[in-house]
């Protein structure tokens, strides 16, 4: 028994260890690809041959030649508390809890620091499992990366589309130019399908009202970012 016990100490060590090492490499290099693009990558090399996607997604796209609005836009559809939270918005996941107990169709509260550390270091699925990895992992970015790393990383790896992975696959992938000549509008436009990339396009009624509510909310938020 005391040798279990002496094996499962170290493998949680060890495992600590090579976590917070991944970490602190993402830091300053770049995530070469995340479980959730090599899980689609079939998908996307079959939509890249069809023509459907113009552009690969494995070129990085540095944050200061992603427009400011791009970022805004962002910040105002998935996480209008981006820069005043450790990680975790507590007050949205307590709302989250109470309308879940009474609707059928679930509603998340996660920030973009969680959405980041899902995307990239970990698998999709909603096991206890993957979230209190989830859990984990967003507290290590908050405190080793700070949230303007988290950005540029979110907006290289999140999915914007099917096989669209990252801000330069989506801007080429549906308006065919490069991130940083996006305009105000089309940046809004993206956002707006964040929370379904799969199945939204442009010019669904999901996206539509979205990006209402997107633009309202940038007016109101301004232009000037915390980093």
């Amino acid at each position: 028994m005391l040798r279990f016990w002496i094996w499962t100490a170290k493998i949680t060590l060890g495992a600590i260890a090579f976590s917070l090492l991944w970490v602190l490499l993402y830091k300053v290099v770049n995530p070469p690809t995340t479980l959730l693009q090599i899980s689609q990558r079939n998908l996307t090399q079959e939509q890249f041959e069809k023509g459907k996607l113009l552009e690969s997604s494995d070129e990085w796209t540095p944050l200061e030649r992603i427009p400011d609005a791009m970022e805004l836009a962002v910040i105002c559809g998935e996480d209008q508390q981006f820069f005043k939270h450790h990680g975790f918005d507590f007050k949205a996941i307590r709302k989250a809890w109470e309308y879940n107990k009474t609707h059928q169709k679930k509603r998340g509260a996660s920030t973009i620091s969680q959405q980041c550390a899902k995307n990239v270091f970990l698998w999709e699925g909603r096991s206890w499992l993957r979230k209190g990895l989830e859990v984990y992992f967003t507290f290590l970015i908050e405190t080793i990366w700070g949230k303007e790393r988290i950005m540029e990383v979110y907006l290289n790896c999140i999915e914007f589309g099917r096989g669209a992975f990252g801000v330069r696959a989506a801007a080429y992938y549906y308006f065919k130019k490069s991130p940083q000549s996006l305009t105000r509008s089309q940046c809004i436009q993206i956002a707006s399908m964040m929370p379904c990339p799969r199945t939204c396009g442009l010019h669904s009624a999901i996206a539509q009202r979205r990006s209402y509510a997107i633009g309202l909310a940038m007016r109101r938020y301004g232009i000037k970012l915390a980093y």
